[in-house]
């Protein structure tokens, strides 16, 4: 089997995108095919990275927390991969994007509603990187959409 992502693999992605658990079964049902034929694929699109993760997203509101972004614009001379292992060992940063544009790293954040506590969070994660030009900070008040493919 090729390396190759088809209709078929994009559609099992798609399904999975919107319900992760899902079972080989029912997108077999789903798909018109067999169980086999979607654990081969299943396995081929791990393998191969395609799929990286299988997740849920939590309502940080209902949790207790908010969910903050980010935008870190650095200064042409700044390596950012060697800041990059840094963040990662934080365990309040959940996604770190590298970035063309306004920004060179879009930081996800979630921390406590207590604005001092989260005060500290967002400085503390600043003096992580070097470099800093500007920093960008947004709330997300709601995930009105959220889709993968």
């Amino acid at each position: 089997m090729s390396n190759k992502v088809t209709g078929i693999d994009m559609r099992i992605m798609k399904l999975l995108s919107k319900n992760a658990r899902l079972t080989y079964k029912e997108l077999a049902e789903i798909l018109g095919t067999t169980r086999q034929r979607v654990s081969r694929r299943m396995e081929r699109l791990e393998k191969n990275g395609v799929i990286k993760k299988y997740t849920v997203i939590p309502d940080y509101d209902a949790l207790g927390y908010v969910h903050v972004i980010l935008g870190v614009t650095v200064k042409p001379t700044t390596n950012l991969d060697e800041i990059i292992p840094k963040l990662m060992e934080d365990e309040n940063i959940k996604v770190i994007q590298r970035s063309l544009g306004s920004h060179n790293l879009v930081l996800h954040i979630v921390g406590p509603k207590d604005m001092k506590e989260l005060e500290r969070i967002i400085s503390e994660v600043s003096r992580r990187i070097p470099g800093i030009d500007k920093l960008d900070i947004t709330f997300v008040t709601e995930t009105v959409k959220f889709e993968v493919l």
